[in-house]
């Protein structure tokens, strides 16, 4: 088994021209030198979806989404990144190349497509079963037919039925030629002791469970029996294929329909989903009765902020779930809740009405989940002063756990009107809480990367009181402090920025071992200058970005830009060419020949210089706008394309300098005020430490001196931000 090569997937980013692969899906008007449209991820009013196909990126400025050809396939058709690759090979006629894998990397692989493979072919034995065969018609058809779910759900959902034989799927899948080997690490079957093999969902009813992608990785089993000690629900067991905390039953089915109402409503159960999409409601996904978990929740959050969940009106249920669900609170989602009339589900609601009133219902009587939460605790305590008190506080440190300190501020008034508390005391409380949590993740985060850090790296606490701290500085210590990592999030974002639109630019010159002047990209520049003064990123998304870049530097821009050279100067020769020809069937007299060709040489040589620059301006970001790695990827999204474009005012009577023209000043200005937030930051914590060793006569000399080395070194750099500028290459 072989995957796409590296030099195949540079010619498919090539190849892949951003307007025509939008154009696709998107009606696209020409504005000045870039496109626009309506965003195709969120219901767009007046275009906001902007393509540039220069930079060979497209941007909607209102929700955000956007990025590259790759990603913005990835992100519309849900595909995976190697899929992406495929659609765009396909549609620019590019022959997929592949290198061989290694032996881990193909077995790997082959477990994972033999399994999809066999999941694959037992939904379409299971939906052979229930048309095509007595039992599965009189059982599990007749059973769909009596909740009132049509042919056309059954096929939309791909629902089937297992034959109550012990071992029918067994024989079929093995005559078939799939392996026992991958029956039984699927779930589908099992094993005994005495090497017998048995159906896990016979006499069931079946439910596949699919990826975002349309994969086929599990399925649920639902009895027809009336036998108590028969389990009502049979399910798929976890694999290297299925972890059921990573999946929502019917996402498959409902991301566009989600992505386009911009809400999501969660319910409990299959047939739940089901019934709701038969009745137009079409944005449902299930939880399928397991707990929320974090990953479900970003599922979502990758589609909508809006969130509607459903209950019956059993009271005990949705207190059992009240914990999951304030994941959702946690990760900045906007929480509604809605609770149906006695004695209904959103199965039976959704038979018994039609599309319209159920959208009614939902508007009319879906209320925020803080204040639903409040009406169902304060029930059983209204009457008790200490499980009021408790019901206060858990209220209190659910509100904590929202990131947008508006929407906490909305909630601690409302909780104040509906506990008849003093409002100031609930946000003094609320303020403690979310500290703490702030804290304590803080602490997780810190573990973790403590835990994942070389021991070489790992700097020992304390014990330093022989050493007088320096003032410049530095990267391990800043790594160490990752409580100013916030803080220095922003100067360190100005720079993987300026890495990410021009890494590899040639804008300066720089001395070689041999004392050779050589061009100097931007990249080179910065990775040398934070060298020098041994920095390192503070935020560890950042740090990855930076390093991925130097890899792809390091790894692939030399055979790039080679190829890219060798293409332009065969396109140079092939111009002037074809210009002397014309000029030749044009002109005259042998003088205005000879100035034509002239002219025409310089044309193409300008050409060929703007070709390559254009070329090394673009590389890095177009190569990480398109990287497999999601982080990599899309923070490449949002740093390389810019939200403002200047109006034909500002361009129509003077050359406007654009930011790649003033590079020689902002790469050092944006160098120097990291390091000037740096030593800020080094300056707060001499400032802590003076204050805890008020007794300590000598550490408070010892740290006053470095106070004033630190304060001084800023004031060098201040100097250096307003002062130096380099000269930039021409």
């Amino acid at each position: 088994m072989k995957k796409i090569d590296n030099a195949t997937v540079q010619r498919i980013l090539d190849a892949a021209d951003i307007v025509e692969v939008v154009s696709d899906f998107v009606s696209l008007k020409r504005r000045g030198a870039n496109y626009v449209g309506l965003c195709p991820f969120h219901n767009d009013r007046s275009p906001s979806f902007y393509v540039s196909k220069a930079k060979g990126m497209c941007k909607c400025f209102s929700c955000g989404e956007g990025g590259s050809p790759v990603s913005f396939i990835m992100k519309l058709e849900q595909l995976s990144f190697t899929e992406a690759l495929r659609y765009l090979a396909k549609k620019y006629n590019i022959e997929i190349e592949e290198r061989e894998m290694t032996d881990e990397e193909r077995r790997a692989e082959s477990d994972r497509e033999n399994m999809l493979a066999l999941n694959d072919f037992a939904m379409r034995y299971f939906e052979k079963n229930i048309h095509d065969t007595s039992e599965g018609r009189d059982i599990g058809l007749s059973y769909f037919r009596y909740r009132g779910i049509s042919d056309a759900m059954i096929e939309r959902f791909h629902l089937g039925y297992a034959l109550e034989e012990r071992d029918a799927m067994f024989k079929t899948a093995t005559e078939r030629g799939y392996s026992e080997q991958y029956l039984v690490s699927t779930g589908l079957c099992t094993k005994t002791d005495d090497g017998r093999f048995y159906d896990r969902f016979r006499g069931r009813v079946i439910y596949p469970i699919f990826t975002l992608s349309g994969k086929v990785v599990a399925f649920g089993g639902r009895t027809l029996s009336k036998e108590k000690k028969i389990a009502k629900y049979v399910n798929s067991p976890e694999s290297d294929l299925y972890q059921k905390r990573r999946e929502l039953y019917g996402l498959f089915q409902a991301k566009q329909s989600i992505a386009k109402e911009q809400k999501c409503i969660l319910v409990e159960g299959y047939m739940d989903v089901i019934s709701m999409h038969q009745s137009g409601i079409c944005n449902v996904v299930a939880s399928s009765g397991t707990a929320l978990t974090i990953e479900q929740v970003r599922l979502i959050n990758r589609f909508t902020k809006d969130v509607t969940l459903i209950y019956d009106s059993d009271a005990a249920g949705i207190k059992a779930s009240l914990r999951g669900i304030e994941l959702l609170l946690q990760e900045g989602m906007n929480v509604k809740v809605l609770l149906l009339p006695e004695g209904e589900d959103p199965d039976s609601f959704a038979q018994h009405h039609s599309s319209s009133e159920v959208q009614d219902y939902i508007k009319a009587h879906e209320t925020d989940f803080i204040t639903f939460m409040a009406g169902i605790l304060m029930k059983d305590a209204a009457s008790d002063p200490g499980r009021r008190a408790n019901v206060i506080t858990r209220l209190v440190k659910t509100i904590a756990l929202i990131p947008d300190e508006i929407t906490r501020s909305v909630y601690v008034q409302d909780c104040s009107r509906i506990l008849f508390m003093d409002e100031d005391v609930l946000r003094r409380e609320v303020g403690k809480y979310y500290n703490e949590f702030r804290l304590k993740s803080r602490e997780e985060r810190q573990r973790a990367e403590a835990f994942t850090a070389p021991a070489e790296d790992v700097q020992p606490q304390g014990g330093g009181g022989e050493q007088s701290p320096s003032a410049a500085p530095q990267g391990d210590a800043q790594v160490a402090d990752s409580g100013h990592a916030r803080f220095l999030r922003t100067y360190e974002l100005a720079i993987v920025r300026l890495v990410a639109k021009y890494g590899n630019y040639a804008f300066a010159e720089g001395i070689d071992d041999d004392g050779n002047t050589v061009p100097m990209t931007v990249l080179e520049y910065i990775e040398s200058d934070l060298m020098a003064d041994n920095i390192h990123f503070s935020n560890a998304d950042l740090a990855h970005f930076f390093d991925e870049a130097l890899r792809l530097s390091t790894e692939t821009w030399a055979a790039d830009l080679e190829r890219r050279r060798m293409e332009l100067e065969e396109q140079r020769g092939r111009s002037f060419a074809e210009g002397v020809e014309a000029i030749r069937e044009k002109a005259t007299d042998i003088g205005s020949v000879s100035a034509m060709e002239q002219r025409l040489r310089e044309s193409v040589d300008a050409a060929y210089a703007k070709g390559l620059q254009d070329y090394s301006v673009t590389y890095l970001g177009r190569l990480m706008c398109s990287s497999p790695d999601d982080v990599v990827r899309n923070l490449a999204s949002d740093l390389v394309v810019e939200c403002h474009i200047l109006s034909k005012m500002h361009t129509k009577y003077a050359k406007v300098d654009t930011e790649q023209d003033l590079l020689g000043e902002l790469v050092p200005r944006a160098l120097h005020e990291l390091k000037d937030a740096i030593l800020w930051t080094r300056l707060l914590d001499v400032r802590r430490e003076l204050a805890a060793c008020a007794g300590d006569y000598e550490k408070v000399l010892l740290l006053m001196k470095t106070m004033q080395e630190i304060e001084g070194a800023r004031r060098e750099l201040a100097r250096l931000i307003g002062d130096r500028v380099i000269a930039p290459r021409k």
